[in-house]
């Protein structure tokens, strides 16, 4: 299977244009499935690999870190074939030092996750979230800090609005600083809003755009049907410290996007497509998306995803028809 190659924005590094998503790693999947996971996207192509400190997704205290640990195992003899993306921000503790981007918890948090994933570097460094409560310079210092010390080689934001990321780009200019070179926004038919401002905003500056919720949580792969009541065991009922199927059934469980998925169901089957190759394919055949995130919990769940890289390009009638998808979709605040 050959996997398009992309350059990062305006940078120098190149990903695939379909990335291996962990956040399932150590909860939804155990290190062995996990394993099987990285061959089976290894395997078909995906050198590029995104994870973060406080991965599993719904992971408790004692799970946190354990994604990273994981991938560290497997890593062994493959480190210089792979494109390795990590995240800090979130919490990772009790103690009130345990999370954000203060200077004091960037530089231990890349400590921690070089030593769980057993390297000494980092290729793609990124701010988890923004952090409202540390002035901006100290953060954007400690990661151009972390760029000269050579423990990362380039830095980018995830769920990062456009002015956030516009202010860190003139802090940087004017002090000299390492530059951001990603973005990682969630995006997908059923969610677009990166398109009125951050996605044209990248463009602009020449910054990659590496997207995430491909299938909209599960959604967009026609698993669920109205009426159906949350699965145990999914992303919709995940819990610990961040109780993130809370944050999924806000997103994605309502009977507009269940409307929408049925249209778009429909709209698959008519033209013998599947579901979840014509979802991914969307969103890395948009301008300006350098690499869509896709995860699984099982190897087997990758095989349509990965089939995407080999889709033709949908035509300018059928983009017209699934803009509709999310046109029609009522707006919330949450949304912005």
């Amino acid at each position: 299977m050959a996997i398009e190659v992309r350059s990062l924005g305006s940078s120098g590094l190149k990903v695939t244009a379909l990335c291996l998503g962990t956040m399932t790693f150590g909860n939804q999947a155990d290190k062995r499935t996990s394993h099987a996971i990285l061959d089976t996207a290894f395997d078909a192509g995906v050198t590029f690999i995104d994870t973060a400190d406080m991965y599993p997704l719904g992971g408790t205290y004692e799970q946190l870190g354990a994604t990273e640990e994981i991938i560290g195992e497997w890593l062994k003899g493959k480190r210089q074939q792979v494109v390795l993306a990590t995240k800090c921000f979130g919490v990772m503790g009790p103690g009130p030092n345990d999370r954000g981007l203060s200077r004091k918890h960037i530089m231990q948090a890349v400590e921690d996750s070089l030593r769980r994933l057993q390297t000494d570097y980092i290729d793609l460094y990124q701010a988890h979230q923004f952090d409202p409560t540390t002035p901006l310079d100290e953060t954007l210092r400690a990661f151009d800090d972390l760029v000269t010390q050579g423990k990362v080689r380039y830095i980018g934001v995830s769920n990062w609005r456009a002015w956030q990321v516009m202010k860190a780009l003139g802090i940087q200019e004017q002090r000299g600083y390492c530059r951001i070179v990603s973005v990682q926004p969630r995006y997908n038919l059923l969610f677009r809003m990166i398109e009125e401002e951050l996605l044209p905003m990248c463009q602009s500056e020449g910054i990659g755009l590496i997207t995430y919720n491909p299938l909209a949580g599960g959604m967009l792969s026609g698993r669920y049907r109205p009426g159906q009541e949350v699965e145990q065991g999914t992303r919709f009922t995940l819990g610990g410290v961040t109780q993130a199927g809370a944050l999924y059934r806000r997103r994605y469980w309502n009977d507009a996007v269940f409307e929408a998925v049925e249209r778009y169901r429909a709209w698959c089957a008519e033209r013998g497509y599947d579901m979840v190759t014509t979802a991914v394919k969307w969103v890395i055949q948009q301008p300006g998306i350098t690499s869509a995130i896709l995860g699984a919990s099982r190897p087997e769940q990758l095989a349509p995803s990965l089939r995407a890289a080999e889709m033709p390009n949908l035509t300018q009638e059928e983009l017209e028809w699934l803009n509709q998808l999310w046109f029609d979709l009522p707006r919330r605040r949450e949304d912005r």
